[in-house]
């Protein structure tokens, strides 16, 4: 798809938490440009919002590179579904998992339920998040804010907890954070600021474990055309969502995928603790 045809977008919405099918266009999660090396062959890798939007491109990408998938998502079955097809006619093995990671026990048996099916963990990437667009901070309820955490930074520190004592050296942990952690967001205070918990966890969590060779870094993403977005901001958001980037455009999670698998590969074998940031061309402290 050509850049000027990724900035056409019409207004629409839907329901928490969006299905990819339902959005137009949907969003670009096919690896096919990216030359096949065999990074991952062997490997098994976790990803949590594996069903759409980012975690659906990077979990065909892995896939294309050798890596079997274990995908958990909250409840968007269609899409979930969908992506394990895909993965599966790539030549992989896919599980999908249906379980809401804000509660610590569900990633525990997350995490079991994979050993238990491939017998190992290879990488791990805490991608899950939610957020709600409010100006005011008083509107922002206590109920909110505890969700949005639970979502997004809870669910992160309780698969990385049960994850680690599986992973040997080489393995690797991908955080998702955002580009908001980074500058902050005057609409997304409580997603911004579980975003910075994730950053800062990564940061700790890689120098904590560098010793035993598993490598920790995250991935900043800007403005993606995902159903998080379609189903989180008003229509007319929408449809100029990621106008205000240099490149004038939101990025397709294709285009992001490619940094996680960089940082699960080889090839960033000297890099822990590290953030990469696929933003539009914004540049952040």
């Amino acid at each position: 798809m050509s850049t000027e045809t990724r900035k056409v977008r019409p207004a629409q919405t839907q329901a928490k938490p969006g299905k990819e099918t339902d959005m137009t266009p949907v969003p670009e999660s096919n690896p096919e440009h990216f030359q096949n090396h065999q990074k991952l062959k062997g490997k098994v890798t976790i990803i949590s919002g594996g069903d759409s939007g980012i975690g659906k491109a990077t979990a065909k990408l892995f896939a294309r590179e050798g890596s079997d998938i274990v995908i958990v998502y909250l409840n968007e079955n269609d899409d979930a579904l969908e992506t394990k097809h895909e993965i599966e006619r790539s030549g992989r093995r896919c599980r999908v998992i249906a379980a809401d990671l804000s509660n610590e026990q569900n990633c525990e048996n997350v995490v079991e339920t994979t050993m238990n099916a491939f017998g190992r963990i290879d990488i791990l990437i805490n991608n899950a998040a939610v957020h709600w667009e409010i100006d005011d901070i008083g509107n922002i309820s206590s109920e909110q804010l505890m969700r949005t955490f639970a979502t997004n930074f809870y669910s992160c520190f309780w698969m990385t907890k049960y994850t680690v004592p599986h992973l040997k050296p080489g393995s690797s942990i991908i955080n998702t954070t955002s580009v908001t952690a980074f500058r902050g967001s005057p609409h997304l205070m409580d997603y911004a600021a579980s975003k910075g918990a994730i950053l800062s966890f990564t940061r700790s969590l890689a120098i904590n474990l560098i010793k035993k060779g598993i490598r920790v870094n995250a991935v900043a993403p800007g403005p993606v055309w995902t159903p998080l977005i379609a189903s989180s901001l008003s229509p007319k958001e929408v449809s100029k969502f990621g106008s205000d980037t240099p490149m004038g455009r939101a990025g397709q999670p294709n285009e992001i995928a490619p940094c996680f698998l960089f940082l699960a590969s080889d090839d960033a074998v000297y890099i822990a603790g590290q953030v990469l940031h696929p933003n539009g061309g914004e540049i952040v402290a």
